[in-house]
This record gives C-alpha cells, sequence and structure tokens, in this order.
C-alpha cells in the first residue's frame, strides 16, 4: 500500500495513489483528496501568513470524475485584501479542469467575545466500526471510521468520528483544514438514505463553512441526507473535532440508479 495519498512530482504536480480510489468506479477519486488537495493549495498560494489568517469557507465545484491519474493543482488571489482575500483553485487533469475551488481566507483577530456554547461532544468509541458490503477499499479503507450514533449504510443520520490513516501528500503533515476537507465529502455516504448496491448519490460540488480552527486528528461527521423522487438530494453535516463544533458541510446530490 503507499504511504499517502498523493506523491508529489513538483511544480503543483501530484501523482493519485491507490489510498483516493472511491466507492463508484476504481479510475475515479472520491472527491475528499482533491477537496483536502485544493484547501492546501489555498493555505500555500502566497500573500498571507498562514499563522494569522483562517479558511473559513471552501466550495468545490466537481465538473466530473477526478481521474486516479497525475493532477495538476494552480492556485491565485483573485480578490485580495487586508482582512479577507479569495483564492481560486483548479485541479486539472490530462488538461482539462476536473475540479475547481474557492476558499475565502480571513485575518484572525484577538477580540473581546464570549466563546460561543457548543452542545456536548458526541462520544468517541473505543474500537472502529466495519463497513458493509460495497464500502470497501481505496479512500474507505484509508480513513478509520468510528461510529457513534447510526450507521454506514443504515437508512438515517449517523455521527461518525474519522482519522485519516495516511498524508495527503507523501512527506508532509497533515495541517487541520486539509483533514476536515479529506473527509467533508463522506457526510451524504455516512447519512446515506439508499443502498449503495442499488442507487449512485454522486454530489456535484462540496461546501464546508468553518467558524475556528479545526484542532486534532479526529473529525466528527453529524450528518443527514434528504433523497427526493426527482433524483435530486442534499447532504449536510455538522462538523466536530474533539474540542465542539467546528463549522458546517453540504453536498448537492444526483441520485440515479446504478
Amino acid at each position: 500500500m503507499p504511504d499517502a495519498f498523493y506523491e508529489p512530482l513538483g511544480d503543483g504536480r501530484f501523482a493519485s495513489t491507490e489510498l483516493t480510489v472511491g466507492p463508484w468506479d476504481v479510475a475515479a477519486q472520491h472527491a475528499g483528496p482533491p477537496a483536502a488537495l485544493a484547501g492546501r493549495a489555498a493555505e500555500l498560494c502566497p500573500g498571507t501568513d498562514p499563522a494569522e489568517w483562517a479558511v473559513t469557507r471552501v466550495t468545490c465545484e466537481i465538473l466530473g470524475p477526478v481521474p486516479v491519474a497525475e493532477l495538476d493543482v494552480t492556485a491565485a488571489v483573485v480578490r485580495g485584501g487586508r482582512s479577507v482575500q479569495l483564492v481560486e483553485v483548479t485541479i486539472a487533469a490530462a488538461g482539462r479542469a476536473v475540479m475547481l475551488a474557492r476558499a475565502w481566507r480571513q485575518r484572525t483577530a484577538g477580540l473581546d467575545l464570549p466563546a460561543p456554547a457548543s452542545p456536548p461532544v458526541p462520544p468517541l468509541p473505543d474500537a472502529g466500526s466495519e463497513l458493509p458490503p460495497g464500502w470497501s477499499g481505496g479512500y474507505l479503507a484509508a480513513v478509520e471510521w468510528r461510529l457513534a450514533e447510526g450507521g454506514i449504510g443504515v437508512p438515517g443520520p449517523a455521527m461518525a468520528w474519522t482519522r485519516l490513516r495516511h498524508p495527503l501528500v507523501a512527506g508532509e503533515a497533515v495541517s487541520p483544514l486539509q483533514r476536515v476537507l479529506a473527509v467533508a465529502d463522506s457526510g451524504s455516504g455516512v447519512s446515506s438514505e439508499v443502498d449503495i448496491r442499488k442507487w449512485l448519490f454522486v454530489n456535484t460540488e462540496l461546501t464546508v463553512h468553518l467558524h475556528r480552527h479545526p484542532a486534532g486528528e479526529w473529525v466528527g461527521l453529524d450528518a443527514a441526507m434528504t433523497v427526493e423522487p426527482l433524483g435530486t438530494g442534499l447532504a449536510t453535516s455538522r462538523l466536530w473535532d474533539r474540542d465542539g463544533l467546528l463549522g458546517r458541510g453540504a453536498q448537492a446530490l444526483v441520485i440515479r440508479p446504478r
């Protein structure tokens, strides 16, 4: 098995490993790893000191299947400012854009404001959870899953704690933002309302809002999915770390028979 989701090739190029493989096609990635790669590019895009700025929103537009292949990642500040900046990231494969991402970066400040109240943090189970048939290999095996409520593959809302088993990029520590983006796209899987063996539920985008810096290696998804007979759907997630709530995630879904 590879040691990371991506191997760096230099000049913004990355070789995708088998850890990125999603549940729909062995030649296509789960959207979590490329979303995290886009977040990495937004963090590292010149123009700010990362210690003084926070990424508060990321939207990833998924233009098509992201192949398990070499990716080219470019980023630029498209709206500069002393307090907020908008970074645009393009991920391309074989010269074709497969994901566009926009991230807002905000300068942080020490203000005399009370910390927001947070509901009790869901318990972290002592052991990992086995995934049901149809949920295996690639990305799903590269993440540790611990179900606190509900179950993956069981219809209805669910709460799962997640932890990456591997670095995003070989030789690099995973940033807190990258940890969140790597799993936020799994809200629709954690809270699936339909059987993965019979139905496709593919998202066209992922939007994550963060109201504070994530902390630690565990990211929690308190997720729910809504599906409609029209073939449309929505998955939403409350995002947690072990300190409490940290943001929200949402995915617009296309529902089709397999």
